[in-house]
């Protein structure tokens, strides 16, 4: 790709280009944006390049000899700069050579099948105060029948886009001129998160939780007491002047509030462990260029809870926590997952000694369940190792939701204390946990896995009323009546014609329409419709209502 650029806009500089889960891109920087246009004559030159069958040579040069090479690549030059070694490894191919490690394919004609997918700004090495880029994305396949499957994942992925659907839905709505990352939740979207947070809270005060509240916003130095500040400074929002002499922070996090409550008073090994919940809500300075509709925000409620135990409770309590985690995704309709146990990265805080053994409790956890799990090194936070548990959507799709995650460190820094059975003074284990991961989040991968079409039990409407003409709207509004005490229910009056009213809420993914005219009226009967289905058949209305509530009460 990078040499077909080359060959059409010889005046672009090169980037990098690396492979990707999903296929590949490569930066550049032009001043005029690639067009949709210039992609194909991008692609047809690429077919060329493939046809002429260029082998592809390694070669090592030193870098004196690298940066004549690559003299009028200013990108390239500075990652000559970076390198540690003496040589320095290219790849030629043709007119064309570039800097990389490697390895390649033996010729240009070994590619197959493959497609450039879309061109999205960047910024070089990812830093916003750095030069704008260009990046390409593109894939390829071995077989044309691989990529074709490929391009109809893509554009089934596109449909269920809930940028798209949460604005044709009416949602959800972000206005980045008062608050770039910022969710503004519309009624109907509001009423899809009571739902989660009511089921939320009901479980979680039937297995043995309690629930908490605290503030948005903190003296400063209970960051620093932390390890925030000096841990995650680049993600917390600039600190605010208050009173002229007191600096406050944005909570980025909701651990160290908890852990103000738990140091209110003295506690015993007796109350262990204490199991405390929270929907709180966070503010994390994300870059412009990564905020990405509700998967990637400033501000989202954490479906937090913290857990304070003695060190022979953690096993336990985690096995705890992953059958609920298992119970809450499974209700949500996800009953896929890839479980992955993340250890010390090269920044944390405490001993070694302690990482060991927070690492070896999750281990020990995951075994106890006989759970399926592979290590992510380095991937951990820097108070602790943790579990992630990542579920698959209706199109195969990975999205990190579960967290668990153990912590020796941050009790020590706050002089946590409790009251052991021979009455001295321990340190309690603290297990940070979230199974959603965020509202926000969760919300727009459910957006996306059930394209909008909500099971019963989250739909923002459940039933929709459609009299067939006006004369028929009175029975209609005393139906309603009926049915609200179970269910959200609308009701179409509108003088429009039946069809037209049935598509609107097919189009608005109501789950089961009820059509009223002469013949229901005077048989006592309702007809019942599904969206996507069609016609149910024709029941009375404790029928429909049985029907309903057992659709709602299992969550199907």
């Amino acid at each position: 790709m990078a040499q077909a650029v080359k060959r059409l806009f010889p005046d672009v500089k090169l980037g990098t280009g690396p492979a990707i889960e999903r296929g590949f891109y490569y930066d550049f920087q032009r001043k005029e944006p690639f067009t949709p246009d210039e992609l194909i004559k991008i692609e047809n030159e690429m077919r060329n390049i493939i046809k002429e069958n260029y082998r592809i040579e390694r070669i090592e040069k030193n870098k004196e000899e690298a940066k004549e090479i690559l003299k009028y690549e200013p990108f390239k030059l500075e990652i000559i700069d970076e390198i540690e070694d003496e040589m320095v490894s290219f790849y030629k191919q043709g007119e064309f050579i570039d800097l990389c490690e490697g390895p390649h394919l033996n010729s240009t004609g070994e590619v197959k099948f493959f497609k450039l997918l879309f061109v999205s700004s960047s910024y070089w090495r990812g830093d916003e105060k750095r030069e704008s880029m260009q990046r390409i994305y593109g894939i390829s396949f071995e077989t044309k029948e691989e990529l074709e499957n490929y391009l109809k994942f893509l554009e089934e992925a596109k449909e269920r886009d809930h940028r798209v659907l949460g604005k044709k839905l009416d949602l959800y709505s972000i206005h980045p001129e008062y608050g770039p990352g910022l969710i503004f939740w519309h009624p109907k979207g509001a009423i899809v998160r009571k739902i989660i947070e009511d089921f939320w809270k009901e479980v979680h005060l039937n297995n043995g939780y309690e629930l908490v509240y605290t503030p948005h916003i903190a003296d400063i130095s209970l960051w620093e007491k932390s390890g925030h500040i000096s841990f995650y400074s680049e993600y917390m929002f600039p600190k605010m002047e208050i009173d002229q002499e007191k600096a406050y922070q944005l909570k980025p996090m909701n651990c160290p509030f908890h852990i103000q409550i738990y140091n209110s008073k003295l506690r015993s090994y007796r109350d262990l462990p204490i199991r405390w919940a929270e929907l709180g809500t966070v503010y994390r300075y994300e870059k412009p260029g990564v905020l990405h509709g509700l998967l990637r925000v400033r501000g989202f409620t954490q479906d937090d809870a913290h857990i304070f135990c003695t060190p022979e409770q953690i096993e336990d309590e985690v096995c705890k926590i992953i059958d609920l985690v298992y119970f809450f995704l499974k209700s949500f309709g996800f009953n896929e997952y890839k479980v992955f146990l993340s250890t010390r990265p090269e920044k944390f805080v405490g001993s070694i000694e302690n990482w060991e053994r927070a690492t070896k409790a999750l281990q020990n956890a995951l075994n106890t369940k006989n759970i399926a799990y592979e290590i992510d090194p380095g991937e951990g936070v820097f108070y602790g190792p943790k579990i992630d548990i990542k579920i698959k959507d209706c199109l195969g799709r990975e999205w990190q939701c579960s967290t668990i995650q153990v912590d020796f460190n941050i009790p020590e820094k706050f002089d946590l204390k409790y009251i052991g059975s021979d009455g001295s003074f321990k340190v309690p284990i603290l297990i940070h946990r979230a199974i959603l991961g965020s509202l926000e989040r969760f919300f727009g991968i459910l957006i996306e896995h059930y394209k909008g079409n909500f099971p019963l039990w989250l739909a923002p409407e459940q039933i929709r009323i459609l009299p067939i003409a006006e004369r028929h709207n009175e029975y209609c509004i005393n139906l309603k009546n009926r049915f609200e005490k179970e269910f959200r229910i609308g009701i179409d009056l509108r003088n429009e014609k039946i069809n037209k009213k049935i598509k609107e809420a097919e189009d608005e993914k109501v789950p089961y329409m009820i059509i009223i005219g002469d013949k229901e009226i005077k048989e006592g009967k309702l007809s019942l419709r599904k969206h996507g289905k069609g016609m149910i058949g024709i029941l009375n209305f404790e029928e429909i209502e049985n029907i309903l509530k057992e659709e709602v009460k299992n969550r199907k």
